[in-house]
C-alpha cells in the first residue's frame, strides 16, 4: 500500500489554496460583521447602544446552544456533495444574502428586523464554520501536510482580515464621497495588525521543524509579550504621538507573536480528533470543531466584559465631541457589504471545488452520534481539554487587546492618569498575563508530531 492509500495524502498547492480560500471567504463576510455592524446599528440604523449590546450577547448565548447541535448534525449526515464541504454551498448562499440584508437600512430602527437578520446570519455562519473546521482533519492524516495546510489557511484568512480592516473604511468613503478625503491613516493602523501574517505564516512549517511545536509556541508567545511590554514603556515615557514610530514597531512585534501562535493553534484540532479516534474508535470531527467553537466564543465573551469593567473602574470619560472617520451614508455601507459578500461566495464555491473528504468516520458509526458525545469527548480527551483552555485564553487575550486598541490611539494623554493606566493595562498588561497563562496551558499538551504519526499509523492498520 502506498502512503496515499493509507490516508497520508499529499495535497497540491491548488488544493491547499482552495481550502484556505474558505477561511478567506468567511473573514470577508463575518469580519465585516464583527468589526463594523455595531457601528452601523448605532450610528446609521438607529439602535440604542445598550439595545445593540444586549442583542450581541443574546446571539452569543444562542451560539452556545446551536454549535453542538450543528456539530452533531454534521457528523450524523452525509450529504451527496460531501460530508463537510456540502455546507460551503448549502449554507453559503443564504449566508451571503443575510450578510447583505444586515446592512440594509430599509427598516431603519426596527429591532425585530435586526434580530432576525443577525441571529440568522450567526446561525448560518456556524453551519459553515463547523464543517469547514472539520475539513482540515478530513483531507489527510499527514502532520506536515496539516501544518502546511494550516499555514496557507491562516495566511489567506489574514488576507481576508486585512481586506476588511483596512479596505472597508476606504471603500465606504469612496462610495459615500468619491471626491472626499480617504481615511488612509485609520486604514494603515487597522491593517498593521495583519501585516506580520504575510511574512511569518509561510515560514511556520520550517520554524516548527527547526524548533519543535511547543518551542514555537513559547517563542512567539514570548515575542507577543515583549511587544506588549514595549507598548507599555513607550506610552509611559512620552505621548503616543511623539513616539508614533516606536508604537508602530511595538505593535508589529506584538502582532507577530499573536498571529503565529493563535494561527498555528488551529493545527492542533486535527491532532486531538485523531487522538479521540485512537482512544474511542470514533472520528467525530464535527463535534470536536463545535466544541472548539464554543470555547473560542467563550473566550471572546470573557474578553468583551473586561474592557468595559476596567474603563468604568478607572473613570474613563468619552470626549465631549467625537468626529467619526467613517462615513454614515447607508447606501455606501450596503454596497460595500454587497461587494464583500459576493466575493466571499465566489471563494466558498472555489473552496468547494478544491476539497474532498478522504479521512472521515465510517458511515455505520454515524448512526450512533449523539449531542451528548460532545461532552463525553471533552471529558475523555485530555489533549482536547488542553486545546480548549488554550482557545479560551487566547481569544480572551485578543478580545481585550483589540477592544482597547482604539482607546490607546485616541488621544490617550487627555484622560486622567488613572484612566490612562487602565487603558495601558487593557492593551499591554492583561493580555500579557493571559499569554503567560497560555504558555503554561500549552506546556501540558502531550501530543508530539512523532506521537501523532504513530497514532495515525495505528488507526490506518485498524482500518486495513
Amino acid at each position: 500500500m502506498t502512503q496515499d492509500t493509507k490516508g497520508f495524502y499529499k495535497l497540491s498547492w491548488l488544493q491547499r489554496i482552495g481550502f484556505g480560500s474558505g477561511d478567506m471567504a468567511q473573514n470577508l463576510i463575518y469580519q465585516t460583521i464583527c468589526m463594523y455592524l455595531l457601528f452601523f446599528y448605532t450610528d446609521i440604523y438607529g439602535l440604542d447602544a445598550g439595545t445593540a449590546a444586549t442583542m450581541f450577547l443574546i446571539v452569543r448565548l444562542i451560539d452556545v446552544l446551536w454549535d453542538p447541535l450543528v456539530g452533531t448534525y454534521v457528523d450524523k449526515h452525509n450529504p451527496r456533495w460531501g460530508k463537510y464541504r456540502s455546507y460551503l454551498i448549502l449554507a453559503g448562499l443564504p449566508l451571503t444574502g443575510l450578510a447583505i440584508l444586515c446592512f440594509w437600512n430599509g427598516f431603519s430602527g426596527s429591532l425585530l428586523y435586526a434580530y432576525v437578520t443577525y441571529v440568522g446570519l450567526s446561525m448560518l455562519y456556524t453551519l459553515i464554520n463547523v464543517p469547514y473546521g472539520a475539513l482540515n482533519s478530513s483531507l489527510t492524516r499527514d502532520t506536515h501536510e496539516i501544518t502546511v495546510l494550516t499555514s496557507v489557511r491562516m495566511f489567506m484568512a489574514n488576507c481576508g482580515g486585512l481586506a476588511v480592516s483596512a479596505g472597508v473604511p476606504i471603500i465606504v468613503a469612496m462610495l459615500a464621497a468619491p471626491k472626499g478625503d480617504l481615511p488612509l491613516e485609520m486604514a494603515l493602523f487597522m491593517g498593521l495588525g495583519s501585516l506580520p501574517s504575510f511574512i511569518f505564516m509561510p515560514l511556520v512549517p520550517a520554524i516548527k521543524r527547526k524548533v519543535g511545536k511547543k518551542n514555537m509556541f513559547y517563542i512567539f508567545l514570548s515575542v507577543a509579550i515583549a511587544g506588549m511590554l514595549m507598548l507599555y514603556v513607550i506610552s509611559k515615557v512620552g505621548t503616543v504621538q511623539e513616539n508614533i514610530i516606536l508604537v508602530y514597531v511595538a505593535q508589529f512585534i506584538k502582532s507577530t507573536g499573536v498571529i503565529v501562535a493563535t494561527g498555528y493553534m488551529w493545527a492542533l484540532i486535527p491532532e486531538v480528533i485523531s487522538y479521540g479516534e485512537y482512544t474511542t474508535g470514533r472520528r467525530i470531527s464535527g463535534i470536536v470543531n463545535a466544541l472548539t467553537g464554543i470555547f473560542f466564543k467563550a473566550g471572546m465573551a470573557m474578553g468583551g466584559v473586561v474592557p468595559g469593567a476596567v474603563l468604568a473602574w478607572t473613570g474613563y470619560e468619552a470626549a465631549a465631541q467625537e468626529v467619526s472617520t467613517l462615513p454614515k451614508d447607508s447606501s455606501a455601507w450596503f454596497y460595500t457589504m454587497l461587494i464583500y459578500a459576493l466575493v466571499g461566495l465566489v471563494l466558498l464555491i472555489f473552496c468547494f471545488t478544491q476539497t474532498k473528504e478522504r479521512v472521515v468516520m465510517d458511515e455505520n458509526e454515524t448512526k450512533n452520534v449523539r449531542v451528548s458525545d460532545l461532552w463525553m469527548e471533552f471529558f475523555h480527551n485530555r489533549p482536547l481539554r488542553v486545546v480548549a483552555l488554550f482557545f479560551i485564553t487566547a481569544f480572551a487575550m485578543m478580545s481585550v487587546g483589540n477592544a482597547a486598541g482604539a482607546y490607546f490611539m485616541n488621544n490617550l494623554e487627555a484622560q486622567t492618569p488613572m484612566a490612562q493606566e487602565g487603558i495601558r493595562w487593557l492593551v499591554c498588561v492583561i493580555p500579557a498575563i493571559l499569554l503567560l497563562v497560555a504558555m503554561f496551558i500549552i506546556s501540558k499538551y502531550e501530543l508530539t508530531d512523532e506521537k501523532i504519526d504513530q497514532i495515525n499509523l495505528e488507526i490506518e492498520k485498524r482500518h486495513a
